[in-house]
């Protein structure tokens, strides 16, 4: 029978699991788990950035996922499945005991916020992070921070870390070490969970803990000191060493393959984030920028170590050799907020609808956005006065700064809400347009974008706005879900089927389902809005600021 793997993709709302034919790339099952605990709004507290998410969320999801494809598979799949990989969100780190167990799964922490994994959009840590910058500036040592864009974020590892250590006592004095999602939960499956030894993932190390083989691994001991007394002898209870995600971590143990209804022979691969594997699975190739479009979106790009050399490229979420593809230099960057800001103003237009039933509510809500976005296209480049900047969620690149805020100029008495709608939308695409700049200018070209994600899909008005602000063709990939696909591409490899990622990226792709070429005329009128896009971000961050 063929051989089959199971990807795991675990995002902001939910996990799925993908199940795929290695031979084909067929994908012959899928599964979604909306986390229970974050859907109900626990442990969160949007007013404050706190964004938590519970460890019994991501365990219930494993399990619901993979029994839901392999029961949905034809008869015999479930002994025949090889490999599974995991991609996650991150940084979205957690404190653990000495046997790596998440402190909420512990007891006198199952409520803790602090105990949980703490969400990559959690942006309590802002003051952290501008503390970690100052230093790495200033301490007469080495810029831990240059190969993170030279600006660390408050979305990032050691940020979360240092706010926790400080606001909680109980936190502080029970957590041996910290661990990364996409790391622990490969960990767990394979029951490799001790901090000291569990394999830690080269991308979520390179990009957000400042990792790097030429000073050792994560930064000194004397910096992390010198940034608070705090983080003393934290670095010895971390690692030294990452990995690959097509590295094998290990096989399932007997446990989990009794829970899951598969064999101990099953391969585990080592964990990444979810827009690295995402850029796996939409066929990702040098100096393309493949774009995961969803409510936030990642940017990545590959290019050859050699052809990189020492270039540091500015206000990057990192640029880390082998995050994506073994052999090549990753290069991360993305917008805090894109889909979340339509469905913020979605929220705010539709809030006395909060008052209606549930049956209406859902009745109105089903062609809302739809109809709001008919009338936007019909509105012409430049027809209105109406302007905005995407900062709803600060601004991770380029040059993160999360203290910034969004806006919205040129309103009157006349501003419709397709008027500001369309507004938003250029935001988002010029916030794009800004990073694609950024890695010209710092020496890296684009020849494309290879997009992905729902709203790659699901809205031929972006899309084609896109192309035209960029001018430049947008490739849409086939796959619902790429980046599960890219997960089960690492598994195979990590199973020993394919012997690279590149083999298995060339056999076991989805293709793309449809392109979007630039509008010249477009192109040029949005040339225009752009500048004065650039006009109103360099006035609201001097204000900010």
């Amino acid at each position: 029978m063929s051989k089959y793997v199971i990807g795991m993709d675990y995002g902001s709302d939910s996990v799925r699991a993908l199940l795929v034919n290695v031979e084909t790339g067929e994908e012959i099952a899928t599964s979604v788990y909306y986390y229970e605990r974050w859907n109900k709004g626990l442990y969160c507290d949007p007013a404050n950035n706190q964004f938590r998410q519970h460890p019994l969320d991501y365990l219930s999801g494993l399990e619901t996922t993979i029994k839901a494809v392999l029961a949905d598979a034809p008869s015999g799949t479930a002994e025949n499945v090889i490999g599974i990989s995991v991609d996650t969100t991150g940084s979205t780190p957690v404190a653990v005991n000495k046997e790596g167990i998440p402190l909420a799964l512990t007891s006198g922490f199952e409520d803790n916020p602090n105990a949980m994994f703490i969400l990559w959009k959690d942006h309590t840590a802002i003051a952290e992070a501008e503390e970690i910058n100052a230093l790495a500036k200033t301490w007469g040592g080495e810029d831990f921070t240059k190969f993170s864009g030279g600006i660390y974020s408050s979305e990032w590892f050691w940020a979360k870390i240092l706010r926790t250590l400080r606001v909680d006592e109980k936190v502080r004095e029970a957590a041996f070490s910290w661990v990364e999602h996409c790391d622990w939960i490969s960990a767990v499956l394979t029951a490799n969970t001790n901090p000291l030894t569990m394999k830690r993932s080269r991308c979520a190390a390179g990009h957000k803990a400042m990792w790097h083989a030429s000073w050792g691994g994560l930064p000194a001991e004397e910096f992390l000191t010198k940034l608070d007394p705090l983080l003393s002898g934290l670095r010895e209870r971390l690692y030294e060493e990452s990995d690959t995600a097509e590295v094998k971590v290990g096989n399932l143990t007997e446990e989990w393959a009794d829970k899951l209804g598969l064999s101990v022979d099953v391969a585990v691969g080592g964990g990444a984030f979810d827009a690295h594997m995402g850029a796996v699975g939409g066929q990702i190739e040098p100096y393309y920028i493949s774009k995961i479009m969803g409510t936030s979106t990642c940017d990545i790009i590959v290019a050859p170590n050699a052809e990189v050399g020492d270039r540091l490229i500015k206000g990057i979420c990192g640029q880390v050799d082998g995050s994506v593809l073994p052999g090549m230099m990753g290069m991360e960057a993305g917008q805090s907020a894109f889909g979340d800001i339509y469905a913020w103003f979605k929220r705010v237009l539709c809030w006395p609808l909060e008052h209606f039933s549930v049956a209406e509510k859902e009745q109105i809500l089903s062609k809302f956005m739809a109809e709001l976005e008919k009338e936007a296209v019909k509105i012409e480049i430049g027809e209105t006065d109406v302007f905005a900047l995407d900062w709803m969620n600060g601004r991770r690149t380029p040059d993160a700064n999360q203290n910034l805020k969004g806006a919205i100029f040129g309103l009157n008495l006349g501003s419709s809400a397709p008027m500001i709608y369309r507004a938003l939308v250029e935001s988002t695409v010029f916030g794009a347009k800004k990073i694609a700049d950024r890695f010209v200018s710092e020496g890296v070209p684009v020849k494309g974008i290879i997009a992905l994600g729902g709203i790659a899909k699901k809205s031929p008005f972006i899309m084609q706005m896109c192309a035209d602000v960029l001018g430049m063709p947008i490739k849409v990939v086939k796959s619902e879900q790429a980046c599960a696909l890219g997960a089960a591409m690492f598994a195979a490899v990590t199973a020993g089927y394919y012997d690279s990622i590149e083999t298995a990226m060339d056999r076991m792709n989805g293709g793309f389902e449809t392109s979007y070429e630039p509008i010249s005329a477009n192109t040029a009128k949005y040339a225009k809005h752009y500048q004065k896009y650039n006009r109103y971000a360099e006035l609201v961050e001097k204000e900010t600021t």
